[in-house]
């Protein structure tokens, strides 16, 4: 599931997966945020998986390929930052691998760090 994340600061956009990330959340929740975010000219966005967090099905993992093309590449000037929180082994090591291919700063923090990406990102 990916779920809008509480108490963002102004001007922000987070969310949360847990469980079983499926295609339609990515449809449904991220991309008609990030696009508005896009359009507005300023992505600073927060990703938490939590420890409940399962597995991004196979749907979901291209729509996240078409989400860097068209919202990603397309708009690379918009991206300003974006963290990254989660405990999940694979995640964080896969973010410090390819965070140079991704628009904007990135950076990577652990689930104790969520206030701390929430913060960074605002900045």
């Amino acid at each position: 599931m990916v779920e809008p994340l509480e108490d963002m600061p102004p001007g922000t956009i987070g969310f949360r997966a847990s469980g079983h990330v499926t295609a339609e959340e990515y449809t449904d929740v991220l991309v008609p945020a990030i696009r508005a975010a896009v359009d507005a000219g300023e992505v600073r966005m927060v990703f938490a998986v939590g420890p409940r967090f399962e597995r991004f099905e196979a749907g979901a993992l291209l729509e996240d390929s078409k989400l860097g093309v068209t919202l990603g590449f397309s708009h690379w000037h918009a991206w300003k930052r974006t963290a990254v929180v989660t405990d999940v082994d694979w995640i964080a090591h896969s973010m410090q691998m390819f965070a140079w291919m991704s628009p904007g700063e990135v950076k990577l923090y652990g689930l104790d760090g969520l206030d701390a990406a929430k913060a960074w990102v605002a900045e």
